[in-house]
């Protein structure tokens, strides 16, 4: 048992960020993705609501995806606010990107239990996702550009009553990860009461 923890423990503990620098543009398999999705399934939710829903985006899409991007960002961030590096940047990333999924929450329409426990199920099934990719040596980040949250459904078609959580990128690892962060003491962030 204590083998098993120590091995669980380690992958939590390794897993990070890694942005589309660290891509080497190659396909991730179906099979995986497939896999890394069935894994998120797998996440707890509050009266078995499952409100997790997943739109992939890969191929040439991805493409069309990143055109669409920086077409939302210069309508949103004009004038001062617009950077062309910005801008040049939303499509790059998606050119080493394998898969693009974007989160989504499907509440429950008789809203059995509150919103924010929804949301926190969407998060449980990406971490799922996210504890899975160093074992498949892929990178990934979630990430949630406000002026793309409301617009991504002009792009894809969400459920009636589906929001939009963010855009989690996944990408082949080349050999070189960013140095991981070191997190603050947990000592620090809990309280015991004996």
């Amino acid at each position: 048992m204590k083998s098993n923890l120590e091995q669980v423990s380690a992958w939590i503990r390794s897993r990070q960020s890694i942005y589309p620098a660290s891509y080497t543009g190659e396909v991730i398999e179906y099979e995986v993705i497939n896999t890394l999705l069935e894994n998120a399934n797998a996440a707890p939710s509050h009266k078995h609501t499952e409100p997790w829903r997943f739109h992939v985006i890969d191929n040439s899409k991805l493409k069309d995806f990143g055109t669409f991007c920086q077409k939302q960002y210069a309508q949103e961030f004009t004038g001062d606010r617009y950077s062309q590096r910005k801008y040049d940047k939303i499509a790059k990333k998606l050119t080493v990107t394998s898969h693009l999924i974007v989160i989504g929450m499907q509440r429950d329409f008789n809203e059995s239990v509150p919103e924010w426990e929804e949301i926190a199920a969407v998060a449980s099934a990406v971490q799922n996702i996210c504890l899975s990719l160093p074992a498949a040596g892929i990178g990934g980040y979630w990430s949630s550009p406000a002026y793309l949250l409301n617009t991504v459904t002009e792009f894809l078609e969400m459920n009636a009553g589906e929001r939009c959580l963010g855009f989690l990128y996944l990408g082949v690892l080349n050999s070189e990860l960013p140095p991981a962060i070191t997190k603050k003491p947990i000592s620090d962030k809990t309280k015991w009461y004996n």
